[in-house]
């Protein structure tokens, strides 16, 4: 479902995206109303052109589609384990590499030189 939902998604902003290039300006139907030809669909002074009617349809889609997106996103059902959480754990006959050989823990290096301990006084008489 929400694999499904995405790619709708998807097709629609990219179907927003071609109908608002398709589109003029709003500088362009400025002569419609000096005599020259308009392409809305109710004539000169109509409501809005066909694109702009689509692109809002398509618009009000899209924000449901995105609703619906963020609602199934948030369910726990939808929240599976990713394959970069699990580790899988072979065994030795199936592995295609050889087992790792586990090291020895590294030396603690101090910043700090070591120092003999301080000699006795008096010495041995």
């Amino acid at each position: 479902m929400y694999q499904a939902l995405m790619i709708v998604h998807v097709l629609i902003a990219l179907a927003i995206v071609g109908l608002v290039m398709l589109q003029q300006g709003r500088g362009a139907d400025a002569g419609a109303g000096f005599g020259g030809a308009s392409n809305s669909v109710f004539g000169a002074r109509g409501a809005s052109s066909f694109l702009s009617r689509s692109t809002a349809i398509l618009a009000t889609v899209f924000f449901a589609t995105s609703l619906s997106l963020a609602y199934l996103a948030s369910k726990p059902d939808n929240k599976t384990q990713d394959i970069m959480d699990v580790s899988e754990t072979l065994e030795p006959g199936k592995r295609d590499l050889p087992p790792i050989a586990v090291e020895p823990p590294a030396a603690v290096k101090d910043d700090i030189p070591a120092t003999n301990p301080p000699a006795q006084p008096g010495g041995n008489k």
